[in-house]
């Protein structure tokens, strides 16, 4: 078979092919529109049916609607018929009440406006009367003023001064009962309680003086101290600040100065230097310096040691170490570490006594002169110079408190500070405790007889017993008997404020009445 027919037979195969598929799609969809056309019908059908029955079914619920509207509408009027018929009820009843009120008011108002008139009649008649009263009030006093010959001031100036004589002698007595009841109560029981605290408590005291003796083995070592020309001597003075006197002791140096830690070092220094035996410039520096390390060293060691003996808890150790510098101190030629122990220990045996802390007493007693510690490069007064220690070193307020009040600058307000008042003034006036200078002490006589000749009255005053009393001869012809109370206690104030001493100063006032007549 030749190429040609092939190709024939393959193209008419194609053409019939290609017009049977043409047919049969064209029967297909002709088949599918007429399923489609009546599946559509169908559903319209079905559609307009369930649009009539929801039509139906809205009428049905409009009508329902609009019944159950008409029955809420009715409820709701006649529910408001109700309301307004009891609101104008309330109204009315209310509107009744308003009524009988106006009217009540109108009575009272009517009521009142007769009572004013009434008093204004009365106040017219009371005024009237007291006219009347004044003029004569007025006659009598003419009258009197004529009858007894005094003015109405005169008068009055008299019996005020009849009224203060009878109140002077009356507050005097008075006065008098109350400050010795008093006084017997206090005295009673501070006696008791100091001389228990006392007698438990026994401390030594040695007077604290200006000058250390330094004992040497030979008279020859004072030569080799002063040196050639006096240069050891002047090495030795300027570099401590104590002055070095050698006399005709024998085997015996002294050493004066009024700073206690000055002097301390010159007597270690000293010491020292003796026993190495080589004296010159150079090694008394040396030694100079290793005394002062050793006096720092002592010094925390005694803060130590007094806040052991003191039994204090929790101390700062910059506190401490202040606290040991008191070793140092002195205070009339009282050791102020020995006073401070002192006053802890008496401030914590009179604290359990009355029922305080004894801790916190022996705490306040052992920092009460806590401000002596410190020297002259701070300003202020020790008791100052404490309290700023002390709330530096964040101590309680009632510490702080007693530290403030223990001289009296401030008035002491607890227990406490009271305490530690006590116990400082019983550790400063105990015999030998402190000593004074002759010329202070002499001048504290003459300002205790200079107060007491400052006051109208007094004839004469004599300073005793070491100015721990003063005798008061006072003028019988001007001080009563009921003006010596009074005059006593004004010394005694007087004194308070302008004298600084230690225990306590009698006042004795003494009036002495004379009588004479001569015979002819």
């Amino acid at each position: 078979m030749s190429v040609s027919v092939v190709i024939l037979l393959v193209v008419v195969f194609v053409v019939v092919f290609a017009f049977i598929a043409f047919f049969s799609f064209r029967f297909g969809i002709t088949y599918r529109m007429k399923i489609a056309e009546a599946e559509i019908g169908s559903a319209t059908e079905h559609a307009r049916k369930m649009l009539e029955e929801a039509e139906k079914e809205a009428d049905t619920k409009k009508k329902q609607a609009v019944l159950d509207a008409k029955d809420e509408i009715h409820m709701l009027r006649e529910e408001l018929e109700r309301e307004i018929k009891l609101r104008r009820d309330e109204l009315g009843v209310q509107e009744k009440r308003i009524v009988q009120k106006e009217e009540a008011i109108e009575r009272k108002s009517e009521q009142c406006e007769k009572k004013e008139e009434s008093l204004r009649i009365k106040a017219a008649q009371a005024d009237k009367m007291l006219e009347e009263a004044e003029l004569i009030k007025l006659n009598q006093m003419t009258m009197l003023e004529k009858i007894s010959g005094m003015t109405k001031e005169q008068a009055a100036a008299q019996l005020l001064n009849v009224f203060e004589n009878e109140l002077a002698h009356e507050k005097a007595m008075r006065l008098k009962v109350f400050y010795q009841k008093i006084k017997d109560e206090v005295e009673q029981k501070a006696r008791n309680l100091m001389s228990l605290a006392i007698s438990r408590y026994a401390g030594g005291y040695v007077g604290e003086v200006v000058v250390s003796v330094v004992p040497i083995r030979s008279d020859e070592m004072k030569g080799r101290i002063i040196g050639r020309e006096g240069r050891n001597i002047k090495s030795f003075e300027s570099l401590t600040g104590v002055n070095l006197i050698i006399d005709d002791t024998p085997e015996a140096i002294t050493l004066s100065c009024f700073d206690p830690v000055r002097r301390e070092v010159a007597r270690i220094a000293l010491n020292r230097l003796m026993e190495d035996g080589r004296i010159h410039p150079v090694k008394i520096e040396e030694a100079v310096e290793k005394a002062k390390v050793e006096v720092e060293q002592d010094i925390k060691a005694e803060g130590e040691r007094a806040v052991m003996e003191a039994n204090v808890q929790g101390v700062n150790p910059d506190l401490i170490y202040t606290i040991g510098r008191l070793k140092f101190r002195t205070s009339y030629g009282q050791n102020v570490l020995n006073h401070s122990l002192e006053v802890a220990a008496l401030a914590g045996m009179m604290a359990s006594e009355l029922g305080v802390e004894p801790a916190l007493a022996r705490r306040a007693g052992l920092l009460h002169d806590i401000g002596k510690a410190l020297n002259h490069e701070v300003e202020g007064s020790h008791v100052h110079i404490g309290v700023d220690i002390a709330k530096k070193y964040k101590e309680s307020l009632d510490v702080v408190h007693a530290i403030e009040a223990h001289h009296g600058d401030v008035e002491p307000l607890t227990t406490l500070a009271c305490i530690v008042q006590a116990a400082d003034a019983i550790s400063a006036a105990r015999p030998g405790a402190r000593c004074e200078n002759l010329g202070s002490y002499i001048k504290r006589l003459e300002k205790l007889e200079e107060i007491a000749n400052s006051f109208e009255g007094v004839e004469s005053s004599y300073a005793l017993q070491a100015g721990r009393e003063v005798r008061i001869v006072v003028k019988p012809e001007i001080i009563s008997d009921d003006e010596m109370l009074l005059l006593a206690r004004n010394i005694v104030k007087q004194i308070e404020d302008n004298l600084s001493y230690p225990g306590q100063i009698k006042v004795n006032i003494i009036r002495e009445s004379r009588v004479e007549e001569y015979a002819k």
